[in-house]
């Protein structure tokens, strides 16, 4: 977890575009699974996505990808994760949303390799729900975990496929950047 990975002013203008996104009705429901088996579950999961495109991204989106590159970098170097490239997108859960446990790596599939998110939510006090829940034990579902509060410029990262989370109940409209660092 890196509170104040963003500056404040390129983290606040996301939040603004997430947000006016969300009012425009450019988000679409977020569904589980992928490709021909991805279905719509409200039971699992309640956010509403859209998808960073190259080519299509706004400059304060531009700013965020260029710092995450150079998180793709300093991680390789240090790790030798052999990360490739990133995919991601807005996410925004509306008041009561939430996020079933899950892992964020596909069955069948190895290129999601580290989770990243980014909360673009300001303002945000003890209370108002929506916090990412954690469970620190690899490939584990019980026992220890971690609770984040989905602060403006926060960012948390970690390893896709080992460590299941879950979003709890939001009390008010909640906004992230979700991604993930992919290997080839």
């Amino acid at each position: 977890m890196l509170p104040g990975f963003l500056e404040k002013a390129v983290a606040e203008e996301l939040s603004v575009e997430s947000l006016a996104a969300w009012k425009e009705g450019k988000l679409r429901r977020a569904g589980v699974g992928k490709g021909k088996r991805l279905v719509i579950r409200e039971d699992v999961r309640s956010d509403h996505v859209m998808w960073l495109r190259d080519g299509e991204t706004t400059l304060c989106q531009q700013r965020y990808l260029d710092r995450l590159e150079e998180l793709r970098v300093a991680l390789n170097r240090r790790l030798f994760l052999g990360l490739m490239d990133f995919e991601g997108h807005f996410a925004v859960y509306p008041e009561g949303g939430v996020y079933k446990p899950h892992l964020d790596r596909h069955r069948e599939t190895t290129d999601r390799i580290l989770t990243v998110i980014l909360y673009l939510n300001p303002g945000w006090e003890r209370g108002d729900g929506g916090e990412l829940r954690i469970w620190t034990t690899a490939g584990e579902r019980e026992g220890d975990f971690e609770l984040i509060e989905p602060r403006m410029g926060t960012l948390v990262c970690f390893l896709a496929e080992d460590h299941w989370h879950e979003v709890l109940p939001a009390v008010k409209t909640r906004a992230s950047i979700t991604g993930w660092f992919r290997c080839a």
